[in-house]
């Protein structure tokens, strides 16, 4: 099993409870899909698993070892992560804003300053190729599109050949030609390269098409997880009204304000 986590719980400090007991378990070489509307703990649940957010309860056990302050900079060297918002530096070419992917395990001397080795660029232009960016290598970040933008977030997640492959919500901010084209490409690179992706989503039909298995979340709960073959698109749907009427909340005020 490469990811198992038990009992993850978190709650804010202006109340929110993003997470309220999670368990879920992931392997190797799975596309797992988090499936729910805004709000629904989608977010909190993927920053918990890399450490980039500090669950309250619960453990997360990665490579078989426990997430903690003194493993979290060995196991993120084995983590990539997609970003809703691209997290790009605007002033950087896409080249260095990949190479930036592989900052935890280079000198940080030399990476402060952009100095990679030969090897490490070599990479870095192997995963622009990857994702069809080779040609905008020396492109500034602010000058591409929204769908290129995402691709150079792929090409830096997968620099360092992770087991592990985060996406939040990668989707979000372009549109659905576009979309589907993203998620072929995650889909494709974990094939090629033997990752495990686990993927936040709030479009039903994405969900169904690239995913093997689709994990429901509401309310910081996961309301069904079964793999995608087993689910039908008026299942997932009826989840969400009930997100909707509010059915998954104790308290429907609860929702408000609370971190995907």
């Amino acid at each position: 099993m490469l990811l198992d986590v038990q009992d993850l719980r978190k709650t804010f400090d202006n109340g929110t409870r993003a997470l309220r007991g999670i368990d879920l378990s992931v392997q190797d070489g799975e596309f797992v899909v988090i499936l729910g509307p805004s709000g629904s703990g989608k977010t909190t649940l993927l920053r918990s698993i890399n450490g980039l957010v500090g669950p309250d309860a619960g453990k997360v056990r990665f490579c078989d070892r426990i997430i903690s302050p003194s493993t979290l900079p060995d196991l993120r060297q084995k983590t990539g992560m997609v970003f809703q918002d691209f997290n790009l530096v605007n002033n950087l070419s896409s080249l260095n804003n990949v190479l930036t992917g592989l900052l935890d395990s280079s000198n940080k001397f030399m990476s402060m300053f952009y100095l990679f080795s030969r090897e490490q660029k070599l990479r870095a232009l192997d995963c622009l190729k990857r994702v069809g960016l080779l040609d905008k290598a020396y492109t500034r970040a602010d000058q591409l599109s929204g769908g290129q933008k995402q691709r150079v977030g792929i090409a830096r997640a997968i620099v360092k050949r992770p087991v592990l492959l985060l996406a939040d919500e990668p989707v979000a901010s372009v549109d659905p030609l576009i979309a589907y084209s993203i998620m072929s490409l995650l889909r494709d690179v974990g094939n090629e390269f033997g990752i495990t992706v686990i993927c936040n989503l709030h479009q039903v039909d994405l969900a169904l098409k690239f995913s093997d298995r689709i994990v429901g979340l509401s309310g910081g709960r996961i309301v069904f997880d079964a793999p995608t073959r087993e689910v039908d698109d008026a299942y997932i749907r009826n989840i969400y009204r009930g997100h909707d009427r509010g059915l998954f909340f104790e308290d429907s005020g609860e929702a408000e304000g609370m971190s995907q």
